[in-house]
């Protein structure tokens, strides 16, 4: 499995950051991370967007998908074969969001560490394709600022800060339930949602900031692509199927 991981993303990922390097004047591996994390999400842009859709109906459904769990309460079989029916009419397919977002995670993981690598500054030509030449300058300063090897407080506290805003935007908080404990999904929920607005945001500063300032840039270049995609997402109406067919 390893072996299978290293064949056909990490390296692959490895060999679009040294393209960049090589044709970025300069040689700025700064520029190269968020380039490569750019052409990277942009491949996997079609995932991202249904796994973003799912998510987005499943939450402007709750009002009907919570009328048909109290109608039904007492029917479980009814229950299921109504909640589908919705799904259905919607064009759902709750699984499809999980299956999308299983995908992404490896290759996701491939960016973490092909950026978090003791080869980023130091090319390791046995690695390159045929058609890859490696780079004749390397800058490790992005921008001429930052190392990308080195650890900036600044770059970490503004991916921790994006990536905030990308949970506030993107994750909003069901509401508090009249009656706390009475409906322990919806408290899960709520107890998810906040942990993940709060907890979320400085994992990830920390991450960035005792790794390097290549993590970080790649934190940062994730949460704006995760924020404009929100945006698309949540431009485009959400209607039953056989309507927009129409």
């Amino acid at each position: 499995m390893a072996s299978l991981f290293h064949t056909f993303i990490y390296v692959p990922i490895y060999n679009l950051l040294i393209f960049f390097v090589d044709i970025i004047p300069g040689g700025d591996v700064g520029l190269a991370v968020i380039a490569a994390t750019l052409v990277v999400r942009l491949i996997i842009m079609p995932l991202s967007f249904a796994q973003l859709r799912t998510g987005r109906v499943m939450r402007l459904l709750q009002p009907e998908m919570k009328e048909i769990q109290v109608k039904y309460k007492d029917d479980p079989e009814r229950k299921a074969k109504e909640t589908f029916a919705l799904y259905k009419r919607y064009g759902l397919n709750p699984f499809a969001g999980i299956f999308t977002a299983l995908l992404q995670i490896p290759i996701l993981l491939g960016l973490y560490f092909v950026f978090n690598s003791h080869t980023l500054l130091t090319i390791d030509t046995a690695m390159l394709y045929g058609f890859v030449s490696a780079p004749s300058v390397i800058t490790p300063l992005f921008l001429g600022i930052f190392s990308v090897a080195g650890t900036s407080i600044f770059l970490a506290a503004l991916a921790a800060l994006l990536q905030g805003a990308q949970i506030w935007y993107a994750v909003p908080v069901p509401p508090k339930p009249e009656k706390p404990g009475t409906d322990l999904s919806a408290d899960f929920a709520r107890s998810m949602a906040l942990n993940m607005r709060f907890l979320l945001p400085v994992i990830i500063g920390v991450a960035a900031f005792y790794t390097s300032n290549a993590i970080a840039l790649y934190f940062i270049t994730t949460a704006l692509v995760s924020i404009v995609q929100e945006f698309v997402v949540r431009k485009q109406k959400v209607e039953p199927v056989e309507v927009a067919a129409a």
